[in-house]
């Protein structure tokens, strides 16, 4: 099935890459398309899509409204092939991208590495959706401005742009999900005089427990959060200083394996009937507060910029008692990142730059899974980039350090954590080139190495874990992670379609995992942390057919095939390796300019049907029960939205979507809580989403 499938797309792309005449196309017909034209700034500078050899998607707000979610990272996971997301119910979502996550992607919002404690399963990312105006996605360790951590890859969560001087807008935003009873409402305004820049932002969401046909409401998976934000500062001709504060509430359930009677029928599952918005336990409160000093000088024609960050995280677990939590961990992060981006001279580009991190964590409550630690890092980088006649070539070094020492403590008279203090160096660097062979085609090739230190968990953990359902041991000998990757890929763009086949070779030494053991702790399996090499590799392809101005028929497909080298059949396979998947996407659009001296008319108006086929993921780690295969699924969804103009201005923007429209009753590979209880949850059914904009 796997090798019919990629023949197909295959010969797909093969036919659009050479089976089209190149005759010439309008700017504005290449302005309407996607792949290759978007401005990213994720490499040297602000750089072409087209020109970048790294594996570069950017997706818009407006596209992220096209989709429901009730987080970013599930809107973009569901936009972008070759990113997933590992879910704890409908409200936590983690990123993962070519089957890495965790410590292995860095996540940017505000200008910094967003800093909580991701190397939980169930630790999603701590930022609010509704302040993000597009997200650029780099795939691969081909990224040198991130340092130890990017070996995946990089998530940038890009803020609104500062306004022209003299202008101002506000909107106001509300939405709401039938299967969670989701609301979320979020207020903004921003503006510039003279130079004055400022964007207030305030959201907030909550939902009860999800539903399905199988499991009724599933106990335990309901979540609410709040965010506000804060940007002032100064926007001159000399460049930018800005102030942004802004803090993040979530305050999720965590789903449990007690389950009520069932029916009369045996083999019929539990049914949950509990569905409240209030937290049952046990439940989680988790607080991120953040403050960003961004500056950005104009020197000559480069630009100079210096970025210091503070964040602090705060995450309690509540288990017994909502008047006390047991877990307790507070996490201080402080970041800098100065770098200075020439402008082009003799036909090079060049950036160069340091950067570096301080974290401090504590324990604050009475239970322990890691120890308190200190961590500091430091990096030093230097890409260019440069355009030899039809090529853009690009590459760089960097040099990271990184020491981790953490305390020792005794509970209950018995040694808990042992002192440790390990110190990482790492070179990593990346060369590619872009060959524009022709008008609209590019072809890719790019070679990067990567590198990660183990993380504190990794090092050192040693407790329960309530919401992963496990007790946790690290491994303090454990090397860094040192990988190899080659990329290379093809896009094309005509007037009838655009295509795009991007392939992948990673090569990973001592990649750290956890591996179930036959021990238990307290009523919890035993998991202890582990290494050894890796192989991964895979594909994304896009195919957009596009033959009238207003339809598209959108089909993307991902790939990954992940092994440890050198083991037994049930370890073989890496765990938490997405299953193969297929999107297909048919699109009508409807385009007006929006002056009519009608009074009230749609525009910018779509309406598509999705179909997203996931297949059978039997390449699991089989190991005591750790993974189990998941069969194929398949999911009919349709979105529809329109703008809303009135004498000539938009009043508002409507989106409706409908998800799982056929109730289908799954469990996606990805789901923690396929492992709840005796036979798993499954995700959620049907769900229409409602959601309108009213700009100011």
């Amino acid at each position: 099935m796997y090798r019919t499938i990629v023949s197909l797309l295959l010969c797909a792309v093969t036919f659009s890459l050479y089976g089209q005449n190149h005759a010439d196309s309008t700017d504005i017909f290449f302005g309407h398309t996607d792949l290759g034209e978007a401005t990213v700034t994720g490499v040297t500078g602000r750089v072409r899509q087209g020109k970048s050899p790294a594996s570069v998607q950017v997706v818009s707000q407006r596209e992220l409204h096209h989709v429901s979610a009730t987080n970013v990272v599930s809107a973009v996971s569901q936009l972008s092939p070759g990113v997933s997301q590992l879910t704890t119910g409908s409200g936590i979502s983690k990123p993962l991208i070519r089957g890495l996550g965790f410590n292995r992607i860095v996540c940017l919002a505000d200008g910094v590495r967003q800093e909580g404690q991701q190397w939980g399963d169930e630790h999603g990312l701590e930022l609010d959706g509704a302040g993000v105006e597009s997200v650029e996605i780099i795939k691969g360790p081909a990224s040198l401005m991130y340092g130890s951590d990017a070996m995946a890859g990089v998530l940038i969560f890009n803020p609104f742009k500062l306004l022209p001087e003299g202008t101002m807008r506000g909107n106001a935003s509300g939405e709401y999900q039938t299967n969670s009873g989701l609301w979320h409402y979020d207020v903004g305004h921003r503006g510039n005089a003279r130079g004055f820049v400022w964007d207030i932002l305030w959201s907030q969401q909550a939902a009860h427990a999800y539903k399905n046909s199988r499991d009724g409401y599933v106990a335990g998976t309901q979540h609410r959060s709040h965010a506000a934000r804060t940007i002032l500062g100064l926007d001159k001709s000399w460049g930018h200083s800005l102030l942004t504060l802004s803090l993040y509430h979530l305050s999720p359930s965590i789903a449990q394996s007690e389950e009520e009677e069932g029916g009369e029928d045996e083999n019929q599952a539990p049914v949950h009937k509990i569905k409240t918005y209030g937290r049952t336990l046990p439940f989680q409160r988790v607080n991120h507060y953040k403050a960003v000093l961004d500056n950005a000088f104009r020197i000559g024609q480069g630009t100079l910029t210096a970025i210091l960050g503070y964040q602090q995280n705060r995450r309690r677990e509540y288990e017994e008692s909502a008047a006390a939590f047991g877990l307790g961990l507070d996490l201080h992060v402080a970041t800098f990142d100065v770098r200075y981006v020439t402008p082009i001279c003799k036909g090079w580009k060049v950036a160069a730059g340091t950067a570096g991190m301080w974290q401090h964590s504590l324990n604050k409550g009475d239970e322990y899974l890691v120890p308190d630690y200190s961590l500091t890092d430091w990096g030093l980088f230097a890409t260019a980039s440069r355009e030899i006649g039809a090529f853009s070539l690009s590459g760089g070094l960097r040099f990271d350090t990184r020491h981790v020492r953490a305390k020792e403590l005794e509970d209950e008279g018995a040694l808990r954590f042992q002192q440790i203090a390990r110190h990482f160096n790492g070179l990593t660097g990346s060369l590619g080139a872009v060959w524009h062979a022709a008008r609209g085609l590019n072809i890719k090739m790019n070679v990067a190495h990567g590198f990660r230190a183990p993380n504190i968990p990794e090092l050192a953990s040693n407790g329960i874990h309530e919401g992963a359902f496990r007790y946790e041991l690290g491994n303090a000998n454990l090397k860094a992670e040192h990988s190899w990757q080659v990329d290379m890929g093809a896009n094309y763009i005509n007037q009838l379609l655009s295509a795009e086949l991007c392939l992948f070779a990673n090569r990973i030494d001592n990649y750290v995992y956890t591996r179930r053991t036959l021990d238990v702790i307290d009523e919890h399996p035993v998991y202890r942390y582990t290494s050894g090499d890796a192989r991964l590799a895979g594909f994304e392809a896009a195919l957009d057919i596009h033959p009238i101005h207003a339809l598209h028929f959108k089909n993307t497909f991902a790939y990954v095939h992940a092994v440890l080298a050198h083991q037994p059949q049930e370890i073989k396979y890496l765990p938490l390796t997405p299953a193969p998947h297929w999107r297909s996407e048919l699109k009508w659009e409807i385009t007006a300019s929006g002056k009519t001296s009608a009074s009230l008319f749609p525009a910018n108006a779509f309406i598509s049907l999705v179909v997203d086929c996931y297949l059978r993921q039997d390449h699991c780690y089989r190991l005591d029960g750790t993974e189990t295969p998941t069969p194929s699924y398949t999911l009919v969804g349709i979105n529809a939205g329109t703008d809303i103009v009135l004498h000539g201005r938009k009043a508002a923007e409507v989106f409706v979507c409908v998800d799982n429209l056929f109730d289908r009753a799954y469990q996606s590979h990805l789901s923690r809580l396929k492992y709840a209880g005796d036979k798993g949850f499954c995700n959620p059914g049907r769900n229409v989403t409602f959601r309108v904009t009213f700009p100011f």
